[in-house]
């Protein structure tokens, strides 16, 4: 997740991590920030400058929030994303 937003350009990150403080010292919190992706999985929504949107996947596991992100391309979050996250939040790596 870190390399991930590191590549973003300064705008896409100070919007997604302003989106993420928002939901960690506001949680729980719902629509249009975050939604529920069910199995406890969770996404932050961003709109980022020039109209993209950028999603950040995560659970919640012992306080801490586990985290994946990604730029959206498609209307529907991709599946691989979600089974990336879930394998994440399982402990199993990146």
């Amino acid at each position: 997740m870190r390399e991930w937003l590191k590549e973003l350009d300064h705008p896409d990150r100070k919007a997604i991590g302003e989106d993420i403080k928002d939901v960690e010292f506001s949680w729980p919190i719902g629509m249009p920030l975050v939604r529920s992706l069910g199995r406890d999985l969770w996404e932050v929504r961003s709109g980022l400058p020039r109209g993209r949107i950028a999603r950040v996947l995560f659970c919640l596991e012992e306080g801490r929030m586990m985290l994946h992100g990604f730029i959206k391309k498609t209307q529907k979050t991709p599946q691989r994303d979600i089974d990336l996250a879930l394998k994440r939040k399982r402990g199993g790596g990146t």
